[in-house]
């Protein structure tokens, strides 16, 4: 199972055609995503992409029907501090990264971590924009 963080979410409705590409087929094959990602989402896609509140409304519908959701409940907020403080990263991506983990993924998209930095030895971080 795969993760996409919110970045590879936000650049499927983006502009620049190479990165949309490579998102929307990482999200075409349902990855897993977390509450966290389509919060954040949210709030990008308001402010950087200047979409309507339709607009967004529709997106997360999909990603909830597309997706699977991990909700980040009391457990992830535990492990996610464990990790920030294990692997000295954000909270925010301790998040993520503890999402993905109770998720039981072994592959994690994301352009704002370390490309190939491993978690817990089970986790990889792959930036599907290197390279672009």
């Amino acid at each position: 199972m795969v993760f996409a963080d919110t970045n590879i979410v936000v650049y499927a409705y983006g502009v620049d055609p190479t990165k949309v590409a490579k998102a929307k087929a990482i999200l075409n094959d349902a990855p897993v995503i977390s509450t966290q990602v389509i919060n954040e989402f949210h709030n990008v896609a308001r402010r950087k992409l200047g979409l309507d509140i339709a607009t967004r409304h529709r997106i997360a519908t999909d990603l909830l029907q597309s997706c699977r959701v991990v909700a980040v409940d009391q457990a992830i907020v535990a492990a996610a501090m464990q990790v920030e403080a294990r692997y000295q990263v954000s909270y925010w991506d301790a998040l993520i990264i503890a999402a993905a983990l109770a998720a039981g993924c072994s592959t994690l998209y994301s352009e704002d971590m370390q490309d190939g930095q491993v978690f817990e030895g089970r986790l990889t971080v792959k930036n599907p924009f290197a390279g672009s």
